[in-house]
């Protein structure tokens, strides 16, 4: 234990937001330097818990009390090492995550819990700027080749493990540069793409071969694969959005959050400048159709592009400031969060059904339509006389995703689909597909960064398994895991 007295002399710190009248004039990370002593006094906090709940909030089981401890004793290296040992990109989860860990704290119970994802971050991004992360090159070469398809979070931790293991990995990706949502769903005020570029770097150099702009299915087929091949891995995320099929959708100015968002993300990657965005809120009266992290995206880009207000419409009631009755410790808590993007500005409003996009006339949007609505024996229900018009020029739908895309190559597999519309799979991963594996968000349907790192892990200790007739490889889940919430 790091310090047997650390969590009754500190009470929890975490970074400081750039103000926002600084932030909203660049596209940088929102957060400030965190100074190592203060970060070491959050380690410090770490009660080393008989049984630490924090591990098995993780679906990555991340060992975390130990790295607290060793950032506490100034043992980097060795923190890094420990924190590698089970997560393949803490620089990703650092940042995105929503920390189950933390939800699952032990000192949660009654106090704040540690601020375990900074101390994650910090260990990462230390460990980067002393040069500590390096290629892992595979000792002995199978001979066995396995395809990737998709290169978000869990198509790139089941190619890293591959390659380690000694297997020829090529990732397929159909976008142009590598990162699935990671490079072009997440804005870059809360991931530069740098992270990703330096880890695409390292896996490059262990041997990962990368192929972009090529969509399997069409420009290569199902059957392709499985030839050339000795496995494959479907990791193309749960990218089929859940669109709003009420009057008015056909009109100019409603789009998909993720019609929207990548274009912010490519004026930062400089493939055009700001102003030359086709799908811009500069200047616009926005609503945004959604109030989770997407919602959030969307809010804190439409803010960064100069829209003249930004409301955004939840359908379910405000969340409690504390857990209530049914959500306890240590279930990942649903009460009220404030985003970087909520602190910047915009009106939230909940408890909101929209009824019909309007008009001008001419095509376009003109405002929306919508009624309070209470949630009453499982289902939604009009407010009497709540009826209200807002005027927007511009609607961002950011209402989740139902699965994934019902394209060419899960005919050409042959592969089943489950009750949700997933791509099935038993308990190692493996599709009815003969050779096919499926990890992350495809299999799982829409979930957090952190479940899908650990998918794309555990999927890949049964390829290797199934290639090599063992693996050495860490199989955090299984498919029939659930989180704590």
């Amino acid at each position: 234990m790091a310090d047997i007295r650390g969590f009754l002399k500190h009470s929890r710190q975490t970074p400081t937001r750039r103000p926002v009248p600084v932030r909203l004039l660049d596209w940088n990370e929102v957060y400030e330097d965190f100074d190592q002593t203060d970060l070491k006094d959050q380690a410090s906090r770490c009660m080393d818990c008989g049984i630490p709940f924090c591990n098995s909030g993780c679906p990555l089981g991340n060992i975390i009390p130990d790295w607290n401890d060793l950032v506490y004793k100034d043992r980097w290296k060795e923190a890094i090492d420990r924190l590698h040992a089970t997560n393949n990109f803490p620089e990703f989860t650092g940042r995105l995550c929503p920390a189950p860990c933390e939800g699952a704290c032990v000192l949660g119970i009654n106090q704040d819990p540690v601020a375990i994802k900074q101390v994650e971050v910090t260990i990462i991004d230390h460990a980067f700027e002393m040069d500590w992360v390096t290629p892992v090159i595979p000792s002995v070469l199978s001979g066995k080749s396995v395809a990737v398809v998709g290169s978000g979070p869990a198509g790139l931790a089941a190619a890293q493990q591959l390659t380690r293991a000694g297997h020829s990995v090529v990732v397929f990706e159909r976008a142009d540069r590598i990162g699935g949502l990671l490079r072009y769903g997440i804005p870059e005020f809360k991931m530069e793409k740098r992270h990703i570029d330096r880890r695409i770097e390292q896996m490059e150099l262990e041997g990962t071969e990368f192929r972009t702009g090529i969509e399997v299915g069409v420009d290569i087929t199902g059957d392709d694969l499985q030839e050339q091949f000795d496995a494959v891995v479907l990791a193309g995320g749960a990218t089929q959005w859940r669109d709003l099929p009420i009057e008015g959708r056909e009109l100019n100015g409603i789009y998909q959050a993720m019609e929207y968002l990548p274009w912010a993300n490519r004026a930062q990657q400089g493939d055009m400048s700001v102003d030359e965005v086709p799908i811009s809120a500069s200047g616009k009266k926005v609503v945004i159709i959604g109030g989770g992290d997407t919602g959030a995206d969307c809010l804190g880009t439409a803010h960064r592009q100069g829209a003249i207000s930004v409301h955004q419409f939840e359908i379910m009631e405000r969340p409690p400031e504390e857990r209530s009755g049914g959500n306890p410790w240590p279930t990942f808590p649903m009460t009220f969060k404030t985003t970087s993007a909520h602190e910047e500005g915009g009106e939230r409003i909940y408890s909101v059904n929209t009824e019909k996009f309007v008009g001008d006339g001419q095509g376009n949007l003109r405002a929306l339509a919508a009624h309070e609505v209470e949630f009453k024996d499982g289902r939604f229900e009009k407010v009497a006389d709540s009826d209200f018009e807002l005027e927007a020029d511009a609607v961002f739908l950011a209402m989740g995703f139902t699965g994934p895309e019902k394209g060419a190559l899960l005919t050409q597999l042959g592969v089943d689909l489950d009750e949700r519309s997933n791509v099935a799979r038993d308990s190692d991963f493996s599709t009815n597909a003969d050779g096919v594996w499926v990890c992350g968000d495809m299999g799982r349907g829409q979930s957090l960064i952190v479940w899908a790192i650990a998918e794309g892990r555990s999927c890949a200790a049964s390829v290797d398994a199934f290639l090599t007739g063992s693996t050495a490889l860490m199989s955090p889940v299984t498919p029939s895991d659930r989180p704590l919430h």
